[in-house]
């Protein structure tokens, strides 16, 4: 087992026995779909690129890339981005 792969099963364990959302301890994203109408992105690092079809956003590890028509940035917040417009897809690219 690689190193990387211990640290994650690690802080996975501690999280599930300290009760703390795995999201804090594993510095990972949290992206919440609300319809086809909006998505919040926790724990971002930044938007790399941004249009009215697509947007890129740096989660650290990878990027959460998401693709519609009409989209908007209609929040940027330190730990929090909200996007609006019709959404197509959510990928997460490595």
């Amino acid at each position: 087992m690689a190193w990387q792969d211990f640290k994650k099963k690690f802080k996975r364990q501690m999280s599930d026995m300290l009760e703390i959302p795995s999201e804090i301890i594993m510095d990972l994203p949290k992206v919440v779909l609300v319809g086809d109408l909006q998505v919040f992105i926790e724990n971002h690092r930044g938007i790399v690129e941004y249009s009215a079809e697509s947007v890129r956003v740096n989660v650290g590890d990878y990027e959460v890339a998401v693709y519609g028509e009409d989209l908007l940035l209609r929040n940027i917040l330190p730990d929090e981005i909200c996007l609006e417009g019709r959404i197509k897809s959510i990928q997460f690219v490595r």
